[in-house]
């Protein structure tokens, strides 16, 4: 199994361009196949339980360089701890959260990367902004200076077409070009979180710069 997921590491990272970050989706994934896509030259590892990943990151405390990211549902009670434990959180969803972790960063002295979570199409099944309230919330998040607000992060809804796929990647790409446009002084639009082990692919065509891998690196694991 070790040399399978080097093999797979090895051979998605053939694939990308060096504008994108390979952000390696670990949840559910043993440390000891952490360590080994460690190995490998993976740096940037991904979860999105905050328990699951304070026991993993306690295990694997000597692995000292690698960057942490959370990508799930943030509930604010979990924002302080989010805020303790990883460098990165994608998953800003909406502009209460992103004010709560401005609020805590602050307290606990941390700086975090974030991404804004948006919904180019409707989905029940996600959350994050639809593209008016964005846009509507800007000059509030703007405000937000203890975040280092660094781009936009969408998932597509299950079932597109790949054509369809692709029209929300190109949206998002342009949304993030119509924020930079505005010269907001405490929000960047340098990074587009977007592209999954089905759509990375499609996802680095619209632009991506950071993709999130879990399945086509570890395999297939329980929800």
């Amino acid at each position: 199994m070790s040399s399978s997921i080097s093999e797979r590491i090895n051979t998605v990272r053939a694939e990308l361009p060096p504008s994108v970050r390979l952000i390696a989706v670990s949840k559910q994934v043993p440390t000891d196949v952490i360590r080994t896509a460690y190995t490998a030259g993976i740096r940037d590892f991904a979860e999105n339980r905050i328990q699951e990943a304070i026991a993993k990151q306690a295990e694997l405390q000597d692995l000292s360089d690698i960057n942490w990211h959370f990508i799930g549902h943030l509930q604010s009670n979990k924002a302080k701890k989010a805020l303790e434990n990883f460098q990165w959180i994608h998953s800003v969803d909406n502009l209460k959260l992103a004010q709560r972790l401005n609020e805590l960063a602050q307290q606990i002295g941390v700086s975090p990367y974030v991404c804004l979570q948006v919904k180019i199409l409707p989905d029940p099944n996600k959350s994050g902004w639809n593209v008016s309230q964005l846009l509507a919330d800007l000059p509030t998040l703007n405000q937000c200076k203890n975040l280092q607000i660094q781009g936009l992060m969408t998932i597509p809804p299950l079932g597109l077409t790949q054509q369809e796929i692709m029209l929300v990647f190109n949206r998002t790409r342009e949304l993030a070009q119509e924020i930079r446009e505005q010269n907001w002084p405490h929000i960047q639009m340098q990074h587009l979180s977007m592209g999954m082990s089905g759509d990375y692919r499609l996802a680095i065509q619209a632009g991506a710069t950071m993709i999130r891998l879990g399945t086509i690196l570890f395999g297939e694991r329980g929800v």
